[in-house]
């Protein structure tokens, strides 16, 4: 009983902590909840999810999309004039969001 008193304490004390290692949610988290959703799994068919992806990846791709490198004309109109800094914060939103197993569809 000790110990489970003691793993439940240790919990208690690790969320807090947790929570806190999360960047603060992007202003711009809106249109992008709409379809990758607001913790990174996505709302509809065909988006991809995002949480959990590499920082440096969704940042390079969210340039990309804006820049129109990538030419993906949903996408460009979804991001629009995002400025770095905008930019960096959803990539690292994305980033530090855990990735959640899939409900799968019965036959």
């Amino acid at each position: 009983m000790q110990l489970l008193l003691i793993a439940a304490l240790g919990l208690t004390c690790a969320t807090p902590a947790l929570a806190a290692d999360l960047p603060p949610k992007p202003v711009r988290l809106g249109l992008c909840a709409a379809c990758h959703g607001e913790t990174g799994m996505a709302q509809i068919p065909g988006a991809p999810n995002l949480a959990g992806q590499r920082l440096d990846y969704l940042r390079k791709a969210l340039q990309e999309y804006r820049d129109g490198t990538r030419n993906v004309p949903l996408m460009r109109a979804a991001i629009g004039p995002v400025s770095d800094a905008e930019l960096d914060q959803l990539a690292r939103w994305y980033s530090a969001q855990a990735p959640q197993p899939q409900a799968h569809a019965q036959p």
